[in-house]
């Protein structure tokens, strides 16, 4: 009988304090949130017909070309103005956008496309793995949040579902006249998280872009079993291999801070080209090589 108290209180106080643990991580995100969603970055040419047209912390990404544009990500629902606007300061037109891509259907970079959608009239290329949670809107149904995903002061909720047009396959690759890019399916964080590779001429230089989708790992999310959704461990694990295999020159992500890019901006002052410090394999192959010490980590713990 005593055991038997013993137990219950100490699950009582185990369970106090992964409460305090989740209130205290949504307050954090939500004032990450707050500061991303709605606070333009001002608009700048990465290099040759590559720009940066997001907000501040939530990346959007601008490829040129003479039959249309393509756009990668979409922010949050408020971010979709300022993209649209920051399209326009560079001299470009949001109707001239012929191609929407997303690197995974999370509110932070799905939450906009719709709105961008009925402005451009684009359509709107997602993974099959994402699909279904784009099409509900909803980042409750994505099994990659572990028990983040029932948390709704995360900020992890509704968005405007936009119309998708096509459901593509790991390898796809999009064309839109001279402009070609690849899409990489590198799931764990979501199960269609999609890390996007192209082309970029900057004067006599052909350099390699690849935007990466995520490495995050959310806290609380088993890679054992039973495992957020099967197969997520081996997912990150092939995920860390095959972006490691593409020979990136611009290292770009769905995030700002993952790929230091105020800092590099300040760089360009005393750059040769404004876009050498965009050319950053060694920056991209750390950025990978965390991402996996943390998640090699994780895992030692669970099993």
């Amino acid at each position: 009988m005593l055991r038997r108290l013993i137990k219950r209180r100490w699950l009582v106080v185990l369970l106090g304090a992964a409460t305090t643990l989740v209130v205290v991580l949504g307050m954090v995100w939500r004032s990450a949130i707050k500061r991303n969603r709605s606070v333009p970055d001002e608009p700048f040419r990465i290099a040759g017909n590559l720009y940066y047209v997001g907000a501040t912390g939530v990346t959007a990404f601008l490829l040129t070309g003479p039959e249309g544009h393509v756009l990668i990500d979409g922010g949050y629902l408020e971010t979709a103005p300022l993209i649209i606007g920051s399209i326009a300061k560079l001299g470009f037109d949001i109707a001239d956008v012929r191609m929407l891509l997303n690197t995974h259907a999370h509110s932070d970079h799905a939450g906009g496309l719709r709105a961008l959608q009925e402005a451009s009239g684009a359509e709107l290329w997602v993974s099959e793995g994402d699909a279904d949670v784009m099409a509900a809107g909803r980042n409750g149904d994505d099994p990659a949040l572990g028990p983040l995903r029932f948390i709704g002061v995360l900020g992890f909720g509704t968005f405007p579902a936009p119309r998708i047009d096509h459901r593509f396959k790991n390898g796809a690759t999009i064309r839109l006249g001279p402009l070609e890019l690849t899409a990489h399916v590198t799931a764990g964080h979501t199960r269609g998280c999609t890390s996007w590779s192209f082309p970029v001429r900057d004067g006599d230089r052909e350099l390699l872009a690849v935007d990466i989708c995520s490495l995050t790992l959310f806290p609380f999310v088993s890679l054992v079993e039973p495992e957020a959704y099967p197969g997520i461990r081996s997912d990150f694990e092939r995920s860390f291999s095959t972006l490691r295999s593409l020979p990136a020159d611009i290292f770009l992500a769905s995030h700002a801070d993952m790929f230091s890019m105020q800092r590099k901006l300040g760089e360009r002052a005393d750059a040769k080209n404004p876009a050498d410090p965009f050319i950053d394999r060694a920056g991209y192959l750390g950025f990978i090589g965390r991402a996996e010490a943390r998640f090699r980590e994780v895992l030692a713990k669970q099993q």
